[in-house]
């Protein structure tokens, strides 16, 4: 038997870390599914150590709660922990967008139109009814958004947006959502507020964007408590 090197086991646990976030995300594993480390074990085919490694991780990202000596289970979806995402999500993002928008050079121009070109693209396939395609639509809308913010010169402000902004994204497709054309309306005016480098427009475009996905995801009746 070939001897794991650790570099491997890093490549191993970062992939599992990966799927099983990917999973939490996207509605494979649930609110409230117990992770029991034997189960986990056969799903992912990785050893117990690695799977306790990539738990804690998630755990400190709120995708995961440790339950003392049973063990972890997938974070539970509430309406006020939505409301308080959508918050947090709109204080990060609106001031790093603010900052981009100020520091945006036309590398960071380019990367917003290919975004925005990429996400129209699918919004336009789901219009059409190919609804198969909203994992699509979540991987486009969040490098659209990633892309208008780019530019705030802040690594530690991205990286932290990203996991606020996942932690909403788990939301929206618990409630099965992509919202229509009205989303398809706000993204190609944040676009264009964004490249006019209107900050004060933008930011008034994502707080209604934002607030408008937590009506419909609370009206789609899929989150309580």
């Amino acid at each position: 038997m070939r001897q794991m090197t650790e570099s491997t086991s890093d490549t191993i646990g970062e992939s599992t870390f990966r799927t099983i976030r990917g999973e939490i995300i996207h509605g494979v594993l649930r609110p409230g599914d117990r992770l029991t480390l034997d189960r986990l074990k056969q799903r992912y085919e990785v050893g117990v150590g690695t799977l306790r490694e990539v738990l804690t991780r998630l755990a400190s990202e709120s995708f995961v709660v440790a339950e003392g000596q049973r063990g972890f289970e997938v974070a539970p979806a509430t309406l006020s922990d939505l409301r308080e995402l959508g918050a947090l999500r709109l204080l990060l993002e609106s001031h790093a967008l603010g900052l981009s928008l100020g520091n945006g050079d036309l590398e960071w121009e380019g990367r917003v139109v290919a975004a925005h070109h990429k996400l129209a693209a699918i919004e336009k396939r789901l219009l059409a009814g190919e609804s198969n395609r909203t994992p699509e639509w979540i991987l486009y809308d969040r490098s659209f958004h990633e892309a208008l913010i780019s530019a705030c010169g802040s690594r530690s402000l991205m990286a932290l947006h990203t996991t606020v902004f996942d932690r909403f994204v788990r939301y929206h497709m618990l409630a099965g959502s992509f919202r229509g054309q009205p989303v398809a309306d706000d993204h190609l005016a944040l676009l264009q507020a964004a490249l006019a480098r209107d900050a004060g427009t933008a930011q008034r475009l994502l707080e209604a964007h934002v607030n408008k996905g937590i009506d419909h995801i609370t009206a789609s009746g899929t989150i309580t408590g």
